[in-house]
């Protein structure tokens, strides 16, 4: 079991920061946009899940799917994220899909932090896109160990939060790797540096209620809520409306 990451500054959780927790589902198709947004989805995340932990859409499909989004009833109240896909941590590299994925006008655009010696190259490369008003998600996987302070640089490199979930999708979930503890010491750290927290990791309706003790900003589903628990098969309405319900 990995030990959380954590800062070696002192952090506190403001009370503002422990708002409603919102439900992110990620989709593949309008198709599935719609399904998502009918049964009470406040985040459309694109993703495709045959692609790896976080597999990239291509992007006439993203510029597609957040186009309705944006032209759906309530549009102002729901919000589109997208992966730029499960690319290693090369600083051009991610800048260029970065700068590209901007174009469609998605929300939030989520980088996943895979194994390297050297986090800051890459977070030195997208500090100029992150202060610029491009909002970044960090996407930490739960199968890694983290250097001490990431979450500060990863905060001053101008991110807007951070999102804990699995690289390998083989059936364990957040919950196998990090204790209830851990989950706990974790989301003071994210929470302490005033960055969003995002958990996910093949998560199930069930394990909802221990999540949301930590307070994070929101849950994401993909797995949990697909046919026979499949992450590649189709969505499966009554499962959102459930975990609607819980969150």
């Amino acid at each position: 079991m990995n030990a959380p990451i954590s800062s070696a500054m002192s952090v506190n959780v403001n009370a503002s920061q422990l708002n409603t927790t919102q439900l992110l589902i990620s989709v593949t198709t309008i198709e599935e946009a719609q399904i998502a947004l009918e049964n009470g989805a406040d985040i459309i995340d694109l993703k495709e899940p045959s692609l790896g932990a976080l597999g990239a859409l291509p992007i006439e499909t993203i510029q597609a799917i957040v186009t309705y989004v944006k032209n759906t009833k309530n549009a102002d109240a729901k919000l589109t994220s997208a992966t730029i896909g499960d690319l290693p941590m090369q600083p051009e590299l991610l800048l260029a899909h970065v700068t590209q994925l901007a174009t469609t006008g998605v929300d939030i655009i989520k980088i996943g932090f895979f194994q390297t010696d050297d986090y800051q190259l890459s977070l030195d490369a997208l500090k100029s896109v992150a202060h610029a008003g491009t909002k970044l998600i960090a996407v930490l996987f739960a199968e890694t160990m983290y250097p001490q302070g990431l979450i500060a640089a990863i905060k001053y490199a101008g991110f807007m939060g951070v999102m804990l979930d699995t690289a390998k999708k083989n059936g364990l979930t957040l919950l196998d790797y990090y204790s209830q503890e851990q989950r706990a010491i974790f989301a003071k750290t994210v929470l302490g540096h005033n960055l969003q927290l995002g958990l996910a990791g093949s998560l199930k309706p069930q394990h909802v209620a221990l999540i949301k003790e930590i307070s994070p900003s929101y849950i994401g589903f993909r797995g949990g809520v697909c046919n026979d628990n499949q992450r590649n098969l189709a969505l499966d309405a009554a499962k959102i409306k459930a975990v609607r319900k819980i969150v």
